[in-house]
């Protein structure tokens, strides 16, 4: 394919905001949202995490649904604010999943440059993975995945997949740069390498990211193969895809953009600013796969 990358315009960016407690606002991106219903009794699941509360039915199916208060480490909902409250469903890595919130709010269009890194200060617990000052009300990002890995820590085996002995060296051949504001996503991403004694490197952001490729090409050990994530605050994947196509002085990579959305708009979009790639995270087979397609 053509490296140079087209001059669309980008999809929106679309949050969702909604309460736990108090006046304080948190968000979610709305291509993970599914659908949002008032509560309705759920059926228990025994032997649960103590956040998950029970499952819904959606289209057919049951879907487990998390209080998100309770499971960020606030207190859970009582029964009458559970009675008020509302469950968002959601796609994420490929898993329906339901969160029970108190009330929702309503969603804003933003772009992610807007969007500040949380400080570390915060801790890498705190379940954040960006902040949005709107009208003078500092709004917090929920880090989905890492939510979700808390409550099911089992859920995905990055070490799952395997290569050939092959396989394996064309990869350690290979400069590697990878690229995620999620620690969980990191983390397995990481994990997925690890497994096959791949080196790498690694990184939280895009302008970071744009950094090593501008000094890598330039000591003549450019990167081979990028992965970012195409949701981080700042330089976001598209963006970071759309500038290193962009720019002449950077030996062009392979890119692979990946999204814990299950989005087509995400996948056409990620080919239009420049990237080989684009996955749902996270499936170690499929990420080994792409790598070795570069």
């Amino acid at each position: 394919m053509s490296t140079r990358p087209s001059s669309s315009v980008r999809p929106s960016q679309k949050l969702l905001l909604f309460r736990l407690h108090g006046k304080r606002l948190f968000a979610i991106g709305t291509l993970k949202v599914r659908e949002i219903t008032p509560f309705s009794r759920l059926n228990r699941l025994p032997g649960s995490h103590p956040a998950v509360i029970g499952t819904t039915t959606f289209r057919g199916s049951a879907v487990p649904v998390i209080d998100m208060a309770a499971a960020v480490g606030s207190r859970p909902l009582s029964e009458d604010e559970k009675q008020q409250g509302s469950i968002i469903v959601t796609d994420v890595q490929r898993q329906e999943i339901g969160f029970l919130v108190r009330s929702v709010d309503r969603i804003i269009e933003i772009d992610w440059k807007n969007v500040k890194a949380p400080p570390a200060a915060l801790g890498e617990r705190a379940f954040v993975t960006g902040l949005i000052d709107l009208d003078d009300d500092l709004i917090q990002l929920l880090d989905v995945e890492l939510l979700l890995a808390m409550v099911y820590p089992d859920a995905v085996d990055p070490a799952s997949a395997s290569l050939t002995e092959r396989d394996s060296e064309i990869l350690k051949a290979k400069r590697i740069l990878l690229v995620d504001d999620s620690l969980v996503a990191r983390k397995q991403l990481s994990d997925a390498l690890d497994s096959q004694a791949i080196p790498y490197q690694v990184t939280t952001n895009g302008t970071e990211a744009l950094d090593i490729l501008m000094t890598q090409s330039k000591v003549g050990q450019p990167i081979d193969i990028l992965v970012s994530d195409i949701e981080m605050p700042g330089l976001d994947g598209y963006e970071l895809a759309f500038t290193v196509r962009d720019n002449a002085t950077v030996t062009q990579p392979y890119i692979i953009l990946h999204t814990s959305l299950n989005s087509e708009m995400s996948v056409s979009y990620a080919k239009q600013v420049g990237a080989n790639e684009a996955l749902t995270k996270f499936d170690a087979r499929e990420l080994l796969a792409a790598m070795l397609r570069g």
